[in-house]
């Protein structure tokens, strides 16, 4: 019965996490004059003439949406991390499973921020050219 509790719990928290991730999954579809204004300001203007562009700026936005989704993943794993350690009821196991999570959840932070430094290096330098 009490892991049916957790269960539940759980399966809430995951649609908690869904709910608060979800908006920045929408697409705006506002005025195109006011895009197409900060299209030069941005680095995202067109090389060739009307809706084409490089090469570099689509890797450039792969690998930036790639970084976003390993810094929700980081997300999740912190609150999963939190959630066993909130429900380890002094369970040591349990306690130690939470903090594994943690630990993990900070060591691919670490990961992400160096390789996303070592990217922003890479594209300033070599693709961007400044």
């Amino acid at each position: 019965m009490n892991t049916k509790k957790h269960f539940k719990s759980l399966v809430g928290l995951i649609i908690l996490i869904i709910i608060l991730i979800l908006p920045y999954f929408v697409f705006a579809q506002g005025p195109l004059d006011e895009l197409k204004k900060t299209q030069g300001s941005s680095g995202f203007a067109p090389v060739g003439g009307e809706g084409q562009v490089s090469i570099a700026v689509i890797v450039g936005n792969v690998i930036n949406g790639f970084f976003a989704l390993l810094g929700i993943i980081f997300i999740v794993l912190m609150l999963l991390g939190g959630f066993y350690y909130m429900i380890a009821g002094g369970d040591q196991a349990k306690v130690d499973k939470g903090l594994a999570y943690i630990r993990r959840g900070i060591i691919g932070l670490i990961i992400i921020l160096g390789s996303y430094a070592i990217w922003a290096f890479i594209y300033k330098k070599l693709i961007v050219g400044r």
